[in-house]
């Protein structure tokens, strides 16, 4: 192989890699959110906390909940408050509805606030990031169970936090506007 010949193959293995980086880029930021609690994802974990790690310290946990304008679907949370104790499991639920003519799939992206808080916030089942298909006029219940860290009460910063927020959007699969919201670490102040 010439120097030239060469130089043109170390070229070519650079594209092909960082196309490849490209692609792996938002499932990597993604894992890494739920992994750290970083930019308000909460901790997506296996198991809830045992009821023996449970405090005294109540929380109000708020659901809000959007659907973007190009997905023809109403996405409402069942209930739109509850106090939940440190360290318990709860189990909670949307309503989705398809209002359009034709079959659509949507994704959901959420949000804890304040951001903060979102370390401490570990769900345990979540229908979000999984693609949820509905025929016309068809309603499902996406649940979600979830439970606040007991290390949240020894947390000094977490003293004056008393109303946590859940936030929700669906946006249509394999959408521009599902890959911004991710990309962009969704954040329903400013999303």
């Amino acid at each position: 192989m010439t120097k030239n010949q060469k130089l043109l193959a170390y070229i070519g293995l650079f594209v092909v890699f960082m196309i490849g980086m490209s692609f792996a880029a938002v499932p990597a930021y993604r894992m890494f959110c739920q992994v750290t609690g970083w930019d308000g994802t909460p901790n997506i974990l296996k198991e809830a906390a045992t009821p023996d790690d449970a405090r005294e310290r109540e929380v109000l946990v708020q659901f809000t909940s959007r659907v973007n304008d190009d997905l023809a679907w109403s996405f409402k949370p069942l209930q739109k408050k509850i106090n939940v104790q440190v360290g318990v499991s709860n189990l909670v639920g949307y309503k989705g509805k398809n209002e359009g003519s034709g079959v659509s799939t949507g994704t959901a992206v959420y949000n804890v606030t304040p951001a903060k808080a979102a370390k401490y916030f570990n769900k345990t089942q979540c229908f979000c990031f999984a693609r949820q298909t509905l025929a016309p006029g068809q309603s499902e219940n996406f649940p979600i169970e979830f439970y606040i860290d007991p290390e949240f009460t020894e947390d000094e910063e977490m003293q004056d936090v008393k109303i946590i927020t859940l936030s929700y959007v669906f946006y249509p699969a394999d959408s521009s506007q599902l890959d911004e919201a991710i990309e962009a670490g969704y954040n329903p102040v400013t999303n």
